[in-house]
């Protein structure tokens, strides 16, 4: 790992931290290596091969863009503890590190792979002084749907991404998916990496809300990164850097994002990230809202039949319902460690506040 890690810590909260560092860095070694002539690729290396070129752009306008650094993609403990009410004032201090990451997910039917790609950002911000908020913690992604096809990696079909609290659907060129309950928004174009030998599915980020769209529906406007997936996690040399290379961490990692999901430090309640209105959050614009990030369980477009979560936990769900899909899709899960709580998923979809943020 890259990060740097601070000379004080909590015990526990160090425990966890190696952890999952240590799950992190033997995923990596993993990577490195190809799989051995018909074995069946792990779901580490095909999170990687499916991994977006992701163009992120950046603004550096206002005290609060942190001379374009607030929109830097990191990790949820980029300052070294799992602590979400912090993380606001941290963004700009000295020791944190903005080395990039992004988190991932992967649940298996027999007809399929689903893949949720999960961006973090300390801050969702603004420059405006009227009528916007901005928040502690920002967590928005895309889920991609890879149909089993006897290739090593699949084939991909669809995307969903997010931006903020509405969800838009695409599909490739060739794609044999079509519109079903929900129109398809555009196509998932891809180009190809400096880093590997494969097409990756391209992907953009707005500056400050940081709403995700394929791109190019958002763009790079002036300044902006270009992430591209790998096994290690490069620091952006300035706001303006097109080749910066990120690194892919599971959520279900020992120790990692999901086994933390009941930590009352980083999660105000199951899927929500814990977010307060300390530091300069809100001054100078309308407000500064409290718990409006969300995880990928937690995402939601409050318009559309899937519940609160299913994106994530039950996405051949949240896929039957969006596409017409010519060939068989199954809708029972032989990986899928988001079931173990669907119970209490349920119980938050039916509870949770709407989603805003």
């Amino acid at each position: 790992m890259l990060d740097v890690n601070p000379p004080t810590r909590r015990p526990r909260v160090a425990r966890a931290l190696i952890t999952a560092a240590a799950a992190a860095v033997l995923a990596a070694a993993a990577l490195t290596a190809p799989s051995p002539a018909g074995a069946a690729v792990s779901r580490a290396e095909l999170a990687l091969r499916w991994a977006p070129i992701h163009y992120q752009d950046v603004d550096a306008t206002g005290g609060h863009a942190l001379s374009g650094q607030s929109d830097y993609l990191t990790r949820v403990d980029f300052d070294g503890d799992l602590d979400g009410r912090n993380n606001w004032d941290r963004a700009g201090q000295a020791g944190a590190s903005l080395a990039a990451h992004a988190y991932y997910s992967v649940v298996e039917t027999s007809t399929h792979w689903y893949i949720t790609y999960f961006f973090f950002h300390p801050r969702d911000w603004t420059d405006h002084p009227f009528f916007e908020t901005e928040h502690e913690n920002d967590g928005e992604g895309a889920l991609f749907a890879i149909e089993r096809d006897g290739s090593a990696y699949g084939v991909l079909r669809s995307a969903v991404t997010v931006a903020h609290s509405d969800f838009y659907s695409y599909t490739p060129s060739g794609s044999t998916w079509t519109s079903g309950g929900e129109s398809i928004d555009g196509t998932l174009r891809f180009e190809a990496s400096p880093h590997d030998t494969f097409q990756h599915p391209v992907t953009a980020q707005e500056a400050q809300g940081h709403g995700l769209k394929a791109h190019p529906q958002y763009d790079i406007n002036g300044d902006g990164l270009v992430y591209y997936p790998s096994t290690v996690a490069e620091t952006p040399s300035s706001g303006n850097d097109r080749d910066v290379r990120y690194q892919l961490i599971d959520i279900f990692a020992a120790g990692g994002l999901w086994a933390q999901r009941s930590n009352a430090s980083l999660f105000a309640s199951l899927g929500t990230f814990a977010g307060d209105t300390s530091g300069d959050c809100g001054a100078g614009t309308w407000s500064c809202s409290t718990n409006s990030a969300n995880a990928p369980w937690g995402w939601d477009d409050g318009n559309d039949a899937p519940a609160r979560g299913e994106i994530a936990s039950d996405p051949a769900k949240l896929s039957a319902a969006y596409f017409t899909v010519p060939t068989a899709l199954a809708r029972t899960y032989s990986y899928n460690p988001y079931a173990g709580a669907a119970a209490a998923l349920a119980e938050a979809a039916r509870t949770a506040p709407p989603t805003v943020d």
